[in-house]
């Protein structure tokens, strides 16, 4: 184990950057299911993304969680990234940390067998995304250093507007898409 500004600064960047690609994998997934096509954009290119970005988000969670467990300035061993400790450093907020990376390798994992499962099993695990990102957003507010600042902020909201918009745009679709004809 070590410490040091380095392991910090690239917790704290992978943390951001993490936010990041966990709300545009989000909001992708979001747009990909709304029934709406253009020849210039279609459907597939937008699901292609989806994946695309949730596997930089999982490769980023990776170096997330080994920057985490390698600074040794705080206490945390590598198994509490899937199985929280009582009395962990900052217990709740590392434990929210802990369920959200839990959720994204189950959906993954499932992901990866999806063509073994019905299509409603599939949905139903892959719905798990939005708590996922939802326990990463709290993870971040309460145990990020940058949290406090205004660009953390402003990044927090902009993730929480992002991911509301395109809910919004998803749930006006679905109303359209259970009408009878």
């Amino acid at each position: 184990m070590t410490s040091g500004p380095l392991l910090w600064y690239m917790n704290r960047g992978t943390g951001m950057v993490l936010l990041a690609l966990l709300t545009l994998s989000t909001a992708m997934g979001v747009l990909s299911t709304v029934r709406m096509g253009n020849p210039r954009w279609p459907r597939f290119v937008t699901q292609g993304l989806h994946r695309n970005v949730s596997l930089l988000t999982l490769s980023m969670l990776a170096v997330h969680v080994a920057t985490a467990v390698i600074d040794s300035y705080v206490d945390i061993r590598w198994y509490e990234a899937f199985l929280p400790r009582a009395g962990a450093y900052k217990g709740l907020w590392l434990w929210l940390g802990t369920l959200g990376c839990d959720l994204l390798v189950a959906i993954s994992v499932a992901g990866l067998v999806r063509h073994r499962m019905s299509h409603r099993i599939w949905r139903g695990i892959h719905v798990l995304a939005y708590l996922a990102w939802g326990v990463a957003i709290l993870h971040g507010v309460g145990i990020g250093t940058d949290s406090g600042t205004s660009w953390g902020m402003g990044t927090t909201v902009l993730s929480v507007g992002v991911v509301a918009a395109v809910g919004v745009v998803r749930l006006v679709t679905l109303s359209h898409e259970r009408r009878p004809t």
